[in-house]
């Protein structure tokens, strides 16, 4: 038996994409298309306003049952861990009093108010299929289809166009809640809005979050797409911050490192027009993934395509970023794009649930997640920092407007700052290599450039050291305003290492 199970790991260990291929992605593909009709019949038939009182109270009827039990440990959210976009699973959810959130649906679009209500476990593929159709879009739509509205707000959610925006958080006009005391509150800027600047990166610490209300703005039919290689650190740097100052003029703005010293920046615009022979659907099957055919610029030179909306929105979906190959090292081929491409991808829920032990172990080890929110002062040495720590290419570069607001995270002048969040996903190719040690030299150099950690990455940081990043203020006040410190887990006890594995 013994020696069965060790074959066996081996196989999902070394040929995991045997896996993945035959059996991850038909069931993937399957859930899809049955989310997809289930969420579409919801939103026609009008049922989402009717039902969600209903689900609220539910939630107010867990809340009720933990004070009546004694209140003997505290709350959490019962959704598992392993259908959360974080590569790591929560251990303290075992320990806590599960409250079932099944909040997955869009409430209303009110165009005259141009706002779109929605539950928390609402994604990104869920509103651009909704509000697309309609003409409408979010000012900010991360570019994965299964991340969350709520893990938008109490994590936090950036995109191409939050150099003119500003993070997820930024784009929110209102947030329901469910309090410690069972009560159900709404906030805003100009109601209670205290609670409303608190509520983003608390990480559910605060209370169960149950609506967003959430700008729109008007969607064309294409995004216009400017790709610009760039042949030195020093190049990409000034060619990054010149095209992320251009707030009029650009509406989209990334950049791509495939090396320390080669790159390519993209520009963009929403448009209904376009040039002959000149629109790309990258988001079809049997397209090359898209982070390959920005690299085929470095040397085709600078050039301009139309690409349809929804496809620029999801554009690093099928291969989540580039993590997709180290799964299945062969998924750019052209002919499995064409024979399987149109499965793709897996969802990362299911590649989660299905990791065995020894899998967890060698991602732990030889594998990096993270995305550090830094100043554009500071990209250049960042950029180097991460290239001495971890030479792991691609790097993703995506600018931010961070507001000088109220809360845990704002900038630290005062007025609006722009910052560069760089994300390093992949295999670190440096031989000294230690997830531990590399991470804190990695945290303790964001903190000294007044920077952030997202917090959905592995956090090695000590309390103290966490505390410095943040601006816990306002965050601790509401915790003890509302009851919360006895309620909910604070922001430290969710997202450090010894509480994920």
């Amino acid at each position: 038996m013994a020696s069965f199970d060790s074959a066996l790991e081996h196989v999902l260990v070394h040929y995991r994409w045997v896996f993945v291929c035959f059996f991850l992605l038909p069931i993937s593909l399957f859930y899809e298309v049955w989310l997809y009709t289930r969420n579409w019949i919801v939103f026609q038939l009008n049922s989402a306003p009717r039902q969600h009182d209903k689900k609220v109270r539910n939630v107010q009827r867990q809340v009720k049952q933990w004070q009546d039990s004694g209140r003997r440990t505290k709350m959490c959210t019962a959704r598992p861990g392993w259908q959360t976009m974080s590569f790591r699973q929560p251990k303290y959810k075992k320990t806590m009093f599960n409250v079932n959130v099944n909040l997955v649906d869009i409430i209303n679009v009110d165009e005259e108010k141009r706002t779109v209500l929605v539950e928390p476990l609402v994604n990104m593929g869920q509103l651009s299929a909704t509000l697309t159709p309609l003409g409408w879009t979010i000012p900010v739509l991360p570019e994965i289809d299964d991340l969350t509205v709520g893990g938008m707000v109490m994590g936090t959610g950036i995109e191409s166009s939050s150099h003119k925006y500003g993070l997820f958080q930024h784009i929110c006009k209102s947030y329901e809640l469910v309090l410690a005391d069972g009560s159900v509150v709404t906030c805003s800027k100009d109601n209670n809005s205290e609670l409303f600047y608190s509520i983003p990166w608390s990480y559910g610490s605060l209370g169960f979050l149950t609506a967003v209300e959430i700008q729109i703005i008007p969607a064309t039919k294409y995004v216009k797409l400017e790709y610009k290689p760039v042949r030195s650190l020093d190049e990409a740097v000034s060619v990054f911050k010149e095209e992320t100052l251009k707030t009029t003029q650009n509406q989209f703005v990334e950049g791509l490192m495939f090396n320390k010293e080669e790159g390519v920046i993209m520009t963009g615009n929403m448009t209904e027009l376009h040039e002959a022979n000149k629109v790309n659907e990258i988001g079809m099957w049997y397209k090359p993934w898209f982070f390959e055919h920005v690299r085929s610029f470095l040397k085709k030179g600078k050039s301009t395509e139309y690409i349809p909306l929804r496809d620029y929105y999801h554009r690093h979906t099928r291969s989540i970023f580039w993590e997709i190959q180290d799964i299945i090292p062969f998924g750019n081929n052209p002919i499995f794009r064409f024979l399987l491409g149109w499965m793709m991808p897996p969802k990362v829920s299911l590649l989660k649930l299905t990791q065995t032990k020894a899998i967890k172990k060698l991602y732990e080890n030889n594998h990096i997640i993270q995305d550090m929110l830094v100043p554009i002062s500071s990209m250049a040495e960042s950029i180097q920092m991460f290239h001495d720590a971890v030479q792991v290419y691609p790097l993703w570069l995506c600018p931010f407007k961070l507001n000088n607001d109220p809360g845990l995270v704002h900038s630290s002048n005062n007025g609006d700052e722009i910052y560069v969040d760089i994300g390093v996903y992949g295999v670190p190719k440096v031989p000294n290599f230690h997830p531990v040690n590399t991470t804190r030299r990695i945290e303790e150099y964001v903190r000294k450039v007044k920077g952030f950690q997202m917090l959905y990455a592995d956090t090695y940081a000590t309390r103290e050291e966490f505390e410095e990043m943040f601006d816990f203020s306002l965050y601790k006040q509401m915790r003890n305003k509302l009851n919360a410190t006895e309620a909910f887990p604070d922001m430290y006890d969710k997202v450090n290492k010894h509480v994920r594995e």
